[in-house]
């Protein structure tokens, strides 16, 4: 898989189907990875270059959200905005990162179509410097009305698109750039729905890939319970199955991609989204994620605002983030079928993919089971005959101290994981067990097991 994310709300990418290594700023440099700078909210709005004098349509009393913070349009110059993207860019080059940049779509004409003006003066300025981007248009249009006063039909947004790729057309750069979208937020909404299935018949066509956002629950809300509902995990199914479904039968054979997701909108819940519960979500939707053929998930976020961050504001990584490290490390891109017995699979939930080849611990033929238990008691399970003398290396993740589930801190096997120093990241030494040994897992845990020499035909 491959691990990225953002500037402003450090989105990672989680690419299911590649793989890489991760490590903490300012040692993550460890590549192919891609770097994702857009305003998230629908009401902040980057202008590059815009003239005081300008008549693009902007609601009034609103500010406009600048790189460097809140400035007045006048203010925001094309010298500080070349600057900024320079910044950006070389950054991004240098760590070997691909930047994908989200355009402005709430600049319009009349409000009705898109004004593209502002577009035009970041793609002479990015085309001149030889930057090569992708692209995107707005951020959760579903949101529109509501958080700008601005409403734009999935049918005009599909539109939009199709002028930005005629756009990127004229520039030598970008006639084969990316471009990703609607990131849609509240897929489950009636209305959403509607709008999603407009834009990809009006647009649809020139998308790479489509995109979508998702959190289980209200950050404001949630309950310690919630993290561990079932119910709740088996939500993100419904919704993307929704998802696809609209997909498939507008678009058919485009790549969906779960463009920003974490436990819970809002900013996530305090004590809960960045403590060792929240992997219960984060892992489960990964699994779903893969034996659906959702091709990329965005995590929300690396580092900054909210409660669901991957490392906190000494970068001191959170359990997510070892769970992330672990997940890319372990597990490779074909998914496996795997079926349980004898328990309730909303309650024991496992799935099955073939091991990634690049750890150099493991071969082709190998294959990685990961398993959430849901139980408050320990779990035994028994794998079938054929692999009963096969060696089995165990990565069990648990809480680190009095906190339990709530704790910010991880254990791998029995020994806290933390990073030995600002640019290394720890061994990750597994538990080889006994072959014919049951995988034992306690209550509320979760953990990797990587079966050697299995042979599977599939992973060959």
């Amino acid at each position: 898989m491959w691990l990225s994310w953002g500037v402003y709300e450090g989105l990672l990418f989680v690419y299911l189907s590649l793989s890489l290594s991760l490590s903490l700023p300012p040692s993550f440099l460890l590549f192919p990875l891609s770097l994702f700078l857009e305003a998230r909210k629908a009401k902040n709005r980057p202008i590059f270059g815009l003239p005081a004098s300008s008549t693009t349509l902007l609601p009034k009393n609103r500010p406009i959200f600048g790189l460097f913070g809140l400035q007045k349009v006048s203010r925001w110059g094309n010298r500080q905005g070349r600057s900024t993207l320079d910044i950006l860019y070389n950054f991004a080059n240098c760590s070997n990162l691909h930047l994908i940049f989200g355009l402005n779509a709430l600049l319009r004409k009349g409000r009705t179509q898109w004004d593209s003006s502002n577009a035009q003066q970041i793609l002479n300025y990015t085309n001149s410097q030889d930057y090569i981007l992708s692209w995107e248009l707005g951020n959760e249009p579903n949101s529109f009305l509501h958080k700008s006063g601005i409403e734009v039909s999935g049918y005009q947004l599909g539109q939009d698109f199709v002028q930005l790729r005629q756009l990127l057309n004229n520039y030598i750069h970008y006639k084969n750039a990316k471009i990703y979208g609607p990131d849609l937020g509240r897929s489950s909404r009636k209305h959403s729905k509607i709008l999603l299935k407009s834009f990809l018949k009006s647009g649809g066509k020139v998308l790479d890939s489509v995109t979508w956002h998702h959190y289980y629950i209200n950050g404001r809300t949630a309950t310690r319970e919630d993290f561990l509902n079932p119910d709740i995990l088996d939500s993100f199914k419904t919704n993307a199955e929704e998802v696809l479904e609209i997909v498939n039968s507008t678009v058919p054979d485009k790549s969906v991609w779960l463009g920003e997701t974490s436990s819970a909108f809002g900013g996530g819940t305090p004590s809960l989204s960045n403590a060792y519960i929240a992997g219960f979500m984060w892992l489960d939707k990964l699994g779903l994620s893969a034996q659906l053929g959702i091709d990329l998930v965005m995590r929300q976020v690396l580092y900054g605002a909210g409660n669901y961050q991957l490392v906190d504001a000494n970068f001191e990584p959170l359990p997510d983030y070892w769970l992330s490290l672990l997940y890319k490390k372990l597990v490779g891109s074909t998914v496996l079928h795997v079926a349980v017995t004898g328990l309730d699979p909303k309650k024991l939930r496992v799935y099955l993919h073939c091991t990634n080849t690049h750890h150099p611990k493991y071969r082709e033929g190998d294959i990685t089971l990961f398993a959430l238990n849901l139980y408050n008691t320990t779990k035994h399970l028994y794998i079938p005959t054929y692999f009963s003398k096969k060696q089995i290396d165990e990565y069990l993740l648990l809480p680190y101290g009095e906190d339990n589930l709530l704790s910010r801190s991880v254990q791998l096997n029995g020994y806290l994981l933390k990073m030995p120093s600002d640019e290394t990241l720890p061994i990750l030494q597994e538990n080889p067990l006994i072959p014919g040994h049951s995988l034992d897992l306690p209550g509320f845990s979760y953990g990797f097991y990587v079966i050697r020499n299995a042979k599977v035909l599939a992973c060959i």
